[in-house]
């Protein structure tokens, strides 16, 4: 196969690492160095991963990639290689330890005439990503180099340490270099918009093409030419030896997301239906055609014409209607040209998902003879009826007037209707579709409703196992699947679980409920995580994940409560601005005005805040952080104060922020020196899942 890689300078000496010897330098990627290492407690060879200087400038970023680090160890899955350890080198670079393997990558084999082979690389990859999605990675990076061989030449998707948790930030984390190789990378990447799961779908159809053919499907001399090709370049034809390979390709490869695979589970359901060699044969009629249209090149002109002639007017009369339709025939046809009003209530993207029933201008008036129709049945005026509240939207509200209750009605007054399993059909297939959009927006007891509507009628018309409500239930799982993961990725179990409540209503299989029922409970429960914060705590969730902010600031009772277990020595404090500092020493305990047990506590340096945190962290067993500017910002400070301090930098990290009004200004943020205490200021926590 073949390689796209960029050539990276080789650091000078070997880093530090506290635990391991590293040995040799035995790659570089964009964002980091890997390292052959010895773990000395285990005496284990590991490939030990260090980031660039450049590639995580900042202390915010350096522990936004440990976090993620910590994340990924947590992927146990055969074909992931895992992480067995996170840390920093002596000069403060992250690093992370995984398996080595020795075995090289993909990048290095060619499977062009085993295809076999093509084939379990590719489900391996597509387990492993299906297994990570749904836990709300993407790895952003899926390339040759990245898939790698163990002892038992299994493939192992590596370098899941530049995936992030679906929701975090933007697609490039670091200054003027995107993440991921161009050379396998989605359009929508390459343009620097936000990515889903698809864009790792994507980089599986580039290596698929590369391993079929021994060469990528765009060539270019530069990365910036090479996401071009990506962004615009038709996607290229197989060879005639390959062509039953197009279509997965066409796919896979497809410029828009929404045209792709909608998940790693679906693309493996299209691998397995690829053509094990080079397809069908062509059909008896497109090759008796092509013989004929051979031979026809043979004959004279002044033969072959009236041949044609005579051959088009005997299809012509095959294709002619009959003068009489039949009275089935006749009802259908008045209710399609019933006039289609307005939707009234929530249900009105029904209409949209029903074929053929959405007008696209004004609607022609019925047409006079077919109005003289009468239904010839009970059976028929209730299916006319149902058609017409499903063109409104009506499917399974409101009660007593919708689409649902006239099918029933229908059934029952003439149970051998031949309209009656069309019509209901496309009332099932309309309900899919509009709780798969419900359940998308998180409207899950709206889509439960309809579902429920569904189910009773399928159930009263003997469709219970029927086929429509098989679609049904397939579409439904699709959709709390999707919802799920994206609960999974803004931490929301309760939206997890709501979706799969919805999901319940259609009956769907209790080994599906199962599955989607553990994986809403891997979600951290961080609406139960903010009520057990004394004081109470505001759950918040964006870019930077969910988390729970303490309602209020740390109060003196709490900060006394650490120096009596702990001993802690507070810093010294000053009143800003005074000159009389020297003369008048305070101290957290004594600030220099009253202060209750409940009040927040000032006098506290910067470093203090941080100890405390590390001891509540250590006291609960969970992850407690001093408040960022970001996440102070989605809870209000006090009017009169204090500041309250933030754990970002200021001044090359020298000074640290207090943001915030206090009694002395109001400024909303001011940088201090982290090592003193402040009379007006204090500190609040945030709690993580």
């Amino acid at each position: 196969m073949s390689q796209y890689v960029h050539g990276l300078e080789e650091p000078m000496t070997l880093p530090e690492i506290t635990g391991y010897r590293v040995v040799r330098v035995v790659g570089h990627g964009g964002m980091a160095t890997v390292y052959l290492g010895t773990q000395l407690s285990l005496g284990r060879d590991v490939a030990i991963k260090v980031m660039r200087p450049e590639a995580l400038a900042d202390e915010v970023s350096r522990r936004r990639f440990e976090n993620e680090a910590r994340t990924i160890a947590r992927l146990e899955h055969p074909n992931i290689v895992g992480i067995h350890e996170v840390g920093r080198t002596a000069d403060g670079l992250p690093w992370y330890a995984m398996p080595y393997l020795p075995h090289g990558h993909l990048g290095r084999r060619d499977l062009t005439r085993d295809h076999g082979r093509v084939r379990e690389v590719l489900r391996a990859l597509l387990s492993a990503l299906a297994y990570a999605h749904a836990r709300g990675v993407i790895h952003r990076d899926v390339k040759a180099e990245n898939v790698l061989f163990d002892e038992a030449d299994r493939p192992l998707l590596a370098d899941f340490g530049i995936a992030l948790r679906r929701g975090y930030g933007t697609r490039v984390t670091m200054v003027g270099l995107a993440v991921g190789s161009t050379a396998y990378m989605a359009p929508e990447q390459a343009r620097g918009q936000q990515v889903d799961f698809r864009a790792d779908l994507y980089s599986v159809g580039v290596l698929a093409w590369e391993m079929l053919n021994g060469s990528l499907p765009y060539q270019a001399d530069d990365a910036l030419s090479m996401a071009l090709a990506h962004t615009q370049n038709p996607i290229p034809r197989l060879p005639p030896a390959l062509r039953h390979w197009q279509r997965f390709i066409d796919r896979a490869l497809a410029k828009s997301p929404g045209r792709r695979f909608a998940d790693a589970n679906q693309m493996l359901q299209a691998l397995a239906e690829v053509p094990l060699r080079g397809g069908r044969s062509a059909p008896l009629i497109e090759g008796a055609l092509r013989r004929a249209g051979a031979g026809a090149r043979r004959v004279p002109p002044l033969l072959w014409i009236p041949a044609v002639l005579v051959l088009a007017a005997g299809i012509g009369l095959l294709l002619r209607p009959a003068t009489q339709p039949d009275p089935d025939t006749q009802a259908a046809a008045q209710a399609r040209m019933l006039p289609s009003p307005e939707p009234s209530d929530a249900q009105g993207l029904a209409r949209d998902d029903m074929s053929g029933t959405a007008a696209t201008g004004p609607m022609e008036l019925v047409d006079p003879a077919a109005a003289r129709v009468a239904p010839v049945s009970q059976a028929d005026r209730y299916l006319l009826e149902a058609e017409r509240r499903m063109q409104a939207g009506h499917l399974a509200a409101p009660e007593g007037a919708n689409a649902f209750e006239s099918l029933t009605r229908a059934w029952r007054a003439d149970r051998e209707h031949l309209r009656f399993a069309p019509v209901s059909a496309r009332a099932l297939d309309a309900a899919a579709a509009r709780a798969g959009a419900l359940i998308a927006k998180g409207a899950h007891a709206e889509a439960a409703a309809m579902l429920t509507a569904a189910r009773q009628h399928a159930a009263a018309t003997g469709q219970a196992e029927g086929e429509a409500m098989r679609q049904l239930r397939a579409k439904v799982e699709t959709a709390a699947d999707a919802r799920i993961a994206a609960a999974a990725a803004a931490v929301d179990r309760a939206d997890a679980l709501a979706a799969l409540a919805a999901a319940e209503a259609a009956g769907i299989d209790a080994a599906v409920t199962t599955r989607l029922r553990r994986l809403a409970m891997t979600i951290p429960d961080v609406a139960a995580l903010a009520a057990r914060v004394a004081g109470g705590a505001r759950v918040v969730r964006g870019p930077d994940g969910a988390y729970a902010i303490a309602n209020a600031p740390v109060s003196r009772a709490d900060y006394a409560a650490f120096v009596a277990a702990t001993g802690h020595k507070s810093a010294s404090c000053r009143a800003r601005g005074s000159v009389l500092r020297a003369l008048a020493p305070k101290n957290w305990e004594d600030p220099g005005f009253e202060q209750s047990p409940s009040d927040p506590v000032v006098c506290v340096s910067w470093d203090d805040a941080m100890e405390y945190a590390r001891w509540r962290s250590e006291r609960e067993g969970r992850s407690i952080v001093v408040a960022s500017t970001a996440q102070g910002a989605s809870v209000a400070t006090r009017a009169m104060g204090p500041a309250e301090w933030r754990s970002d930098c200021a001044a090359a990290c020298k000074d640290r922020i207090a943001a915030g009004r206090s009694q002395r200004d109001e400024l909303s943020s001011r940088a201090l020196d982290p090592r003193r205490g402040y009379d007006d200021v204090g500190f609040r926590l945030a709690h993580l899942p």
